[in-house]
């Protein structure tokens, strides 16, 4: 039990180190370490082909990505960076504004929304069953998710 609780408090630190690192290569650095600590927990969880998946992709892969595209970017100056900041503010005011009304049509709708486990019968059903049939918040959530990184990377990528 303390090993759990000790990589669960560990997990805690690196994430939040990774978020409040200033310089972006020691922030993918960490976002590998963190990638290892939920590895590790994976591991102990009994899960070992998502563990690998974790190691492989999300330790291994996605930060060999981002080190590659911070050492293709040059610096900014403090000027620079507060006018690109100036920019982005002015162009995509609306898009907080277009989450809180999305957020208020969701908390709002009569989705079926059923946080109990799917029935033993469903267990045998195919995956798509599943999904479609059963497990509507999480695919809004999986859409969600891929939909907030693909203009998240858009903005971020784009030149002004």
């Amino acid at each position: 039990m303390v090993i759990e609780i000790g990589l669960v408090v560990l997990l805690a630190l690196t994430a939040l180190i990774t978020v409040m690192m200033a310089r972006l290569l020691w922030a993918a650095v960490m976002l590998a370490v963190t990638s290892a600590v939920v590895t590790i927990i994976m591991f102990q969880l009994r899960s070992p082909i998502a563990a690998v998946f974790e190691l492989s992709v999300c330790a291994g892969l996605i930060p060999a990505i981002f080190i590659s595209a911070i050492s293709l970017t040059g610096r900014l100056t403090a000027e620079g960076v507060a006018a690109r900041w100036a920019e982005k503010i002015r162009r995509f005011w609306y898009l907080p504004v277009i989450v809180i009304a999305l957020a208020i049509v969701l908390t709002q709708a009569h989705l079926p929304l059923d946080f109990a486990a799917p029935a033993a019968e469903a267990a045998d059903a195919h995956v798509r069953t599943t999904m479609w049939m059963t497990r509507h918040l999480d695919l809004l959530g999986q859409i969600v998710a891929l939909l907030a990184g693909a203009f998240g990377v858009v903005i971020l990528v784009r030149e002004p």
